[in-house]
């Protein structure tokens, strides 16, 4: 067995799994465990820490910005612009005959690709750079959303987005970098939330929420929870789009599917 740098028992791997479910809603199986210790070796190695169950007795004291770092380390932040790309068609089709301003929620916006995504379509739609179009992106993790601030991409992360996209809509910057135009930007509120907090500080209601890729980490209690907190704020003919490895068939009350992972309000006349 290869000798690791730091203390991590079983005990401690099943402490990490509570305290990352209890606080996030991620549900991690056994087999997430070197993930698990790989991505924490480095809280305990700013912290000058031997062994895991020195770090997460500093977790359980209460230690605020230990725990941001915490969340952050052991979330998932997969993604790239247009990623699942018939959503896009969808959107605009949804939003293309109602009455403006349109309002949209990204409730898992990673470093804001999807945001931007979002935002690009809304701008091609009204064939404006500025539409009547306002856009929530949302996160729990704070270093991405800082990140997506910035809207400022490596060539690798705009490799996929295509020519005139990124001609249209972002300013090259050195290094082969690009940073998205400012126009597209303003249409963006980025926030950190918690989908598990009790309350969101949050208003709708949205004419679409997106929440892709995000609940395959959550239990079924977990996400019927936030699907029941997600219903009141989408407008009666709202949509919320879904990651392409998700269902909500055991919520047939609260929603239905209107097509490819896309779902409406289930009590929809």
């Amino acid at each position: 067995m290869t000798s690791r740098e730091f203390t991590f028992t079983q005990q401690d791997f099943e402490r990490v799994r509570a305290l990352i479910h209890a606080h996030a809603g991620i549900s991690l199986n056994q087999s997430k465990q070197e993930m698990v210790y790989s991505r924490l070796a480095k809280r305990l190695r700013a912290n000058r820490l031997t062994a895991f169950s020195d770090y997460i007795a500093l977790l359980e004291r209460g230690n605020s910005s230990e725990w941001e770092a915490f969340i952050n380390s052991l979330t998932t932040n997969l993604t790239f612009f247009f990623r699942e790309e018939h959503h896009f068609p969808i959107l605009a089709e949804h939003v293309k005959s109602r009455k403006t301003p349109i309002s949209l929620w990204c409730a898992a916006s990673s470093t804001g690709e999807e945001a931007y995504s979002m935002a690009m379509t809304m701008a091609e739609l009204y064939d404006t750079m500025r539409p009547p179009v306002s856009i929530l992106a949302s996160d729990v993790d704070t270093s991405v959303l800082e990140k997506a601030r910035t809207g400022i991409y490596s060539s690798a992360q705009l490799e996929k987005l295509p020519r005139e996209k990124l001609k249209k809509y972002f300013i090259q910057e050195s290094g082969g970098e690009a940073r998205i135009r400012p126009e597209i930007r303003e249409m963006i509120t980025f926030r950190q939330i918690n989908l598990l907090d009790e309350r969101w500080a949050i208003r709708g209601p949205f004419d679409a929420i997106f929440c892709r890729n995000v609940m395959i980490y959550f239990d079924k209690d977990t996400q019927e929870r936030i699907l029941r907190k997600f219903a009141p704020l989408l407008r009666q003919d709202g949509l919320l789009f879904a990651g392409h490895s998700e269902s909500f068939h055991h919520v047939p009350g609260l929603f239905r599917l209107r097509g490819k992972t896309v779902y409406e309000l289930a009590n929809q006349s």
